[in-house]
């Protein structure tokens, strides 16, 4: 076995048992907790809540399981890597040090799987895109996230449905709501929130001249019923209006929309993707309560300004992401100093390395 294999695999054995010192105590804590639960005769009682813990035991056992993994496949690349040594077998060595790649893959992965550990993390998300300072271009800019983020999702897995949309005054959107699920969901997404800016020279612009603007992606875990927010009927306006832009044959025939607008905040939350107004409604107030309690949450963490009054802050200086399309071409997070050349790569939805980056720093620095 060459020195160099030897080296990978003692960083491998490395990174695998930190992460198996801060995974499994806790973990299968959690695991037999879940397992007392489940064994109760009136665990079905509450349905919705059986199901929660049932998923949440998948995914635990998931995550012992893929540990386990790593630790067994360890054992067998580092065999195999042996037997190619005393045996001058170089299809062997090539196929083990495929293996130790892929390790190396599937350690860092699990690495930020890990990560997602917060207590909303596990939830579905509500992602807001609104186009900020900058004008059309701004609202054409909303739009390119808009389809970069829809692109993401799909390649994610993920399932996504539009809650509200609305459309630019020249071109593209003024904002966007959506809602999407699948595994981690929130625990992924939340990395992308706050001001994304982007640098091109605008077609919207006769002279040809370079526009800086602005969009903001705020992004909140959906909040299930037995989360309790009070919200006072006396604290609400709700309107209802005509829905407009892309939404299906009802759209402009009744006004089936809804626009709930919270006083003690000035949370302002709209659907009009569904043809009832009382289906929109109730999906508007499950916006609501997903952002009053995201506001909650920030307020006890004692934030020093609360993601609704960062709204205002939707330009230059408070960017976590600059594209630059000219006059050179690169993303960047500035969070990470994280930088990518392929600009056409991440607008297609490739964000994966910026998302991974983020989590993985924020979790270093716990």
């Amino acid at each position: 076995m060459s020195v160099e294999y030897k080296q990978i695999i003692s960083s491998i054995t490395a990174k695998a048992n930190r992460l198996k010192e801060y995974l499994l105590p806790v973990k299968e804590k959690r695991l037999r907790e879940l397992e007392l639960l489940i064994a109760k005769e009136d665990f079905w009682n509450d349905p919705d809540k059986a199901t929660e813990m049932l998923k949440e035991r998948t995914t635990i056992a998931a995550l012992i399981d893929t540990c386990n993994a790593i630790f067994s496949e360890i054992e067998d690349v580092d065999v195999l890597l042996e037997l190619a040594r005393e045996e001058s077998d170089k299809a062997a060595e090539e196929e083990a040090a495929q293996m130790l790649a892929d390790l190396e893959k599937k350690v860092k992965r699990f690495s930020l799987e890990i990560t997602l550990d917060g207590e909303d993390d596990a939830r579905d998300a509500i992602v807001s895109i609104n186009a900020g300072a900058g004008g059309t271009d701004s609202q054409d800019w909303a739009e390119m996230l808009f389809r970069m983020y829809t692109r993401w999702i799909d390649k994610k897995g993920y399932n996504c449905r539009i809650i509200d949309y609305q459309e630019g005054d020249e071109a593209g959107i003024k904002g966007v709501t959506l809602y999407v699920s699948g595994p981690n969901c929130y625990g992924f997404m939340k990395a992308e929130s706050g001001v994304h800016r982007l640098v091109r020279i605008s077609p919207f612009n006769a002279s040809g001249k370079r526009q800086t603007s602005f969009a903001a992606v705020f992004v909140y875990p959906e909040i299930k019923d037995e989360i309790n927010i009070d919200i006072d009927e006396g604290d609400l306006r709700i309107d209802v209006y005509r829905a407009s832009g892309a939404g299906g044959q009802h759209v402009n025939k009744t006004s089936s929309a809804v626009r709930i607008t919270h006083f003690p905040t000035g949370v302002v939350v709209q659907c009009q993707q569904e043809s009832s107004q009382h289906r929109n409604r109730e999906i508007a107030m499950k916006v609501l309560k997903s952002r009053l309690y995201q506001l909650e949450k920030q307020k006890q963490e004692q934030k020093k300004q609360s993601l609704h009054d960062g709204k205002d802050d939707n330009a230059w200086g408070s960017q976590i992401r600059s594209y630059v399309l000219h006059p050179y071409r690169m993303v960047k997070d500035h969070r990470i100093d994280l930088e990518i050349g392929d600009v056409d790569r991440v607008l297609n939805g490739d964000i994966d390395p910026f998302i991974e980056g983020v989590l993985l720093s924020n979790s270093q620095n716990r």
